[in-house]
């Protein structure tokens, strides 16, 4: 790429670079405890006759047990890396239980490491290559297991596929030990070893023996035209019991002699309690006890609906926020954040972009995008129980060390005195990655030691808490000259999402925010002058990852631009974007998407077609959006979405995957807004903060291509074309050029 070497030159960010929804980390705070070789966590708990080869396989003579070892939230974890395994084990769905992996860092995630090192997605130069590799190692030192940065499927799409294959190979070598053929003679089928007679030997038949035998490690993986569920259209695991209502998701567990906690918390996030008045609630139905934790109160009950009732009779008097109370303060601090003091980095250069920037005609805009929350149906909750031996928590969440971190510093405990047991999440979009259920279930249960205490926060108190996605300043400057976009000038002010996430994990960084540059920098058009430049605002609402996180503001901002340089040049959006974008591959989907809305210009008046196109998390995506203006406001018509994800592993997951983020940075880009006055976020439950309506919802058609080399992830990146697209194509339709979301502020949508 024409910028390689500018960009190999750039600090090496582990330590500050992201992943969405997620996190990274140089020094993390287990990286001395994991730094050794990670032991197989499944060895120690085995029972007789029982045998595991690795990470994610135990066989018992009663049953197979695959490990899912990232979190489950909503995204398929729960089925598609079981089924990677189960495909080289020849094991079919129903021969084998799921369970969810414990906190070790055997489980560490490879998949960060693209994202982490400071080069290109596209960049496959030697230098970057050189780069990845160097991050994989400090990944596997420092032992990090999390889910986020849409690394699910490229994280495990080799490793458990190898390990299946272990497994398929030890057991044959284990049943040639016991019949004395050659293994070359046996083969595997359906969780069976077939002997040439056609003697079928169960799988679990075998463990004892495949417990005495060194496990076979010089495997090969069967080529995916062999493949019997993979690459091809798969009922997901989960279905039948989510449909039916069957499976339990972490809010629907229950344990024996349980209590049930509400609570109330200092809607100034991170400030503590002044004082409070609990007399009320303590007469009321249930109430069992009353508790002052750190920075509120709990309610102990019989119920959570009487804990939640009774918390809600309590007075309190709150500490003040740490930021401003009202919103409009929010905006004025942060558009007087572009000065040198907040400078976080200037993360790309070419050209002379000032010299350029006085020639040919100049475009100027300023970008906004508010606070807006997760909103998980799910939300927050949890089970523990303390004793002197520890502390066990049940609880969803996409971090399984970081919990032991921090619900042990909670409650003066080491992390290795508490056990954690992941469960199936109700969606998560970053939510997960916080804390705020697990230290207040500490503390809560550690004065309760003893009773295994069930902690729920009623939907209100989730979206007072939640740590909500960065609030964003985009001021760009661009100029166009013969037809052409011969500069681009992006600078964007916002919180610092990661550096905040960071924080409250233990393992703060003075590095730049890289998740604030996600969708700034990351441009592959061929401008000849270019420059993309972040700032950090000090003082503002703490900001944590959100669904594609820094793509998710900047890739409209920059996505809009592009799009007002486009038409200001004389230019059609979908004709010069093929002709700009300098990767041969990604050019390849802006043309699958052109192809596929059959992209032929201007529709007329009153219809409109915008495109846009984001990279992120190594994902290129491109979508289409087709409007109507109509005398109710905006129809969308349809959309269509080009994705290149290198290999799809499960087509309709993936569909379901891109159409989901497609809706969701739809209906964020139109109606969704958190706002503050008097401190609190004034936004409290899903009718102050509307997803996109059925009725309003598109068709929405989807293509998936296979022509990157690398595997990569589809939970994030079809959410930052959403809203420029949008706003494309209103401009197409209307003439209108939206620059700030939520969209429904200046335009009605029908």
């Amino acid at each position: 790429m024409r910028d390689a070497q500018d960009l190999s030159r750039r600090a090496f960010l582990v330590g500050s670079a992201a992943v969405a929804g997620g996190i990274a980390f140089g020094s993390y705070s287990y990286a001395e405890q994991a730094a050794k070789p990670a032991s197989n966590p499944l060895a120690a708990g085995l029972g007789p006759d029982s045998v595991t080869f690795n990470p994610w396989i135990e066989i018992s003579p009663e049953k197979i047990t695959l490990i899912a070892q990232h979190a489950d939230i909503g995204q398929g974890v729960g089925s598609v890396q079981p089924i990677m395994i189960a495909e080289e084990m020849d094991l079919d769905p129903g021969q084998f239980e799921i369970r969810f992996a414990g906190p070790s860092p055997a489980y560490f995630n490879t998949g960060f490491a693209d994202e982490l090192a400071p080069f290109m997605a596209a960049d496959q130069s030697p230098a970057a290559e050189e780069a990845r590799a160097a991050v994989l190692e400090n990944l596997r030192q420092s032992g990090l297991q999390m889910t986020g940065g849409s690394s699910t499927v490229p994280d495990t799409y080799e490793k458990l596929r190898t390990a299946g294959a272990a497994a398929r190979e030890t057991l044959k070598a284990a049943a040639a030990k016991r019949s004395g053929l050659p293994v070359a003679d046996i083969r595997t089928q359906s969780g069976h070893v077939i002997l040439p007679d056609g003697t079928r030997i169960p799988y679990v038949q075998l463990s004892a023996e495949a417990a005495k035998i060194p496990p076979v490690l010089d495997v090969k993986l069967r080529d995916p035209s062999k493949w019997r569920m993979l690459g091809k259209p798969m009922t997901r695991l989960d279905v039948r019991s989510k449909a039916m209502g069957e499976l339990k998701f972490g809010i629907d567990m229950k344990m024996d002699g349980m209590l049930f906690a509400a609570v109330k918390l200092n809607p100034a996030k991170g400030q503590p309690l002044k004082s409070y008045n609990a007399t009320k609630a303590q007469s009321m139905p249930g109430v069992k006890k009353i508790l002052e934790i750190n920075n509120g109160v709990a309610v102990i009950a019989t119920n959570s609906w009487y804990a939640m009732k009774a918390v809600e009779a309590i007075d309190c008097q709150w500490a003040p926020s740490a930021y401003p109370a009202e919103q409009a303060d929010h905006w004025k601090v942060l558009g007087a954040s572009f000065k040198p003091e907040f400078l976080g980095k200037e993360w790309r250069k070419i050209g002379n972009v000032d010299a350029a920037l006085k020639g040919g005609k100049l475009v100027q805009a300023e970008y906004r995008a508010p606070y807006v929350a997760h909103q998980p149906l799910e939300p927050l909750n949890g089970i523990a129980i303390v004793s002197d031996a520890g502390m066990k928590i049940w609880v969803s969440h996409q971090s399984p060390q970081a919990v032991q971190q921090v619900a042990a510093t909670a409650i003066g405990l080491k992390p290795e005195q508490v056990t954690f047991h992941n469960q199936w999440a109700g969606g998560s979009f970053g939510h997960r990655l916080e804390f705020e259920n697990v230290r207040v279930l500490a503390e809560i249960a550690n004065q309760m030691r003893g009773t295994p205490i069930k902690l729920v926060f009623s939907r209100e108190e989730d979206f007072l808490q939640d740590i909500p996605r960065q609030i964003s300043i985009g001021r760009y400057k661009g100029s166009v000259d013969k037809g052409k976009i011969v500069a681009a000038d992006l600078k964007l002010a916002a919180t610092a999402p990661l550096k905040g996430l960071l924080e409250r994990m233990g393992s703060p960084s003075k590095d730049p925010d890289a998740q604030l540059a996600a969708g700034l920098w990351n441009v592959y058009y061929d401008i000849p002058n270019f420059r993309a430049t972040s700032y950090e605002a000090q003082g503002l609402s703490p900001c944590t990852t959100w669904r594609s996180v820094g793509a998710s503001t900047a890739g409209f901002f920059t996505e809009s631009f592009i799009d007002e340089l486009i038409y200001a040049a004389g230019l059609d959006p979908m004709k010069a974007r093929i002709a700009m974008c300098a990767v041969p591959t990604y050019r390849k989907v802006l043309e699958t998407v052109a192809e596929m809305s059959n992209w032929k210009g201007p529709l007329g008046k009153g219809r409109g077609r915008g495109v846009a196109f984001v990279e992120s998390f190594g994902t290129p995506t491109a979508e289409v959006v087709e409007v109507t203006a109509t005398d109710r406001g905006i129809r969308i018509d349809k959309v269509w979405v080009a994705v290149d994800v290198g290999r799809v592993v499960d087509p309709i997951n993936f569909e379901n995957q891109v159409q989901g983020g497609v809706i969701w940075g739809l209906g964020h880009a139109i109606n969704c807004e958190l706002t503050y006055a008097k401190g609190a976020v004034q936004q409290t439950n899903f009718n102050h903060h509307e997803a996109m309506r059925i009725y309003q919802c598109p068709v929405i058609e989807v293509r998936g291509l296979e022509n990157d080399p690398k595997v990569r992830g589809v939970g994030e990146p079809p959410v930052p074309p959403a809203a420029p697209a949008l706003a494309n194509a209103i401009f197409a339709a209307t003439g209108k050029r939206i620059r700030e979301m939520p969209f429904n502020k200046f335009i009605d949508f029908v």
